[in-house]
């Protein structure tokens, strides 16, 4: 039985490999305090390259802007005009968001930016899925 095809944006969101969308970008969990930025040169699976030029994840800062910026602006409105809350609240409420989310939306940036560098690879997937399970041609 053959696995089904993960989409693009739930690999993106679940920060597997563009290429196989298997194997992790990140060795470690988003919340883990042991090496919270260090990506792998490889996916361990297909072994697709993470860093594919020098500066690379360069665009991702964008990437994690735009994200931010956006939340930004409808988190604290959402805050002073619905819920209420005080400037002074709202702007420590976010900090404290910011603060929890930081390392996660660096990893998200950089996943998504991957995403769009790096193509998916249905034959290479099928390989993949076929050794897990044992099928292996």
């Amino acid at each position: 039985m053959a696995k089904k095809e993960t989409s693009w944006f739930s690999s993106a969101w679940n920060m597997t490999c563009p290429r196989c969308r298997t194997g992790k970008l990140f060795e470690t969990s988003t919340f883990s305090f042991e090496k919270p930025f260090f990506m792998g040169k490889a996916c361990p699976k297909c072994k697709q390259k993470y860093f594919l030029e020098p500066g690379f994840y360069y665009g991702a800062m964008f990437i994690s802007y735009i994200i931010w910026g956006w939340f930004c602006l409808f988190f604290m409105g959402g805050l002073l005009i619905f819920l209420k809350f005080s400037i002074t609240t709202s702007f420590l409420l976010l900090f404290l968001i910011t603060a929890i989310l930081y390392v996660w939306l660096f990893r998200f940036s950089r996943s998504i930016w991957i995403h769009i560098r790096v193509k998916y690879n249905p034959k290479v997937a099928g390989h993949i899925n076929s050794i897990e399970s044992g099928h292996e041609n």
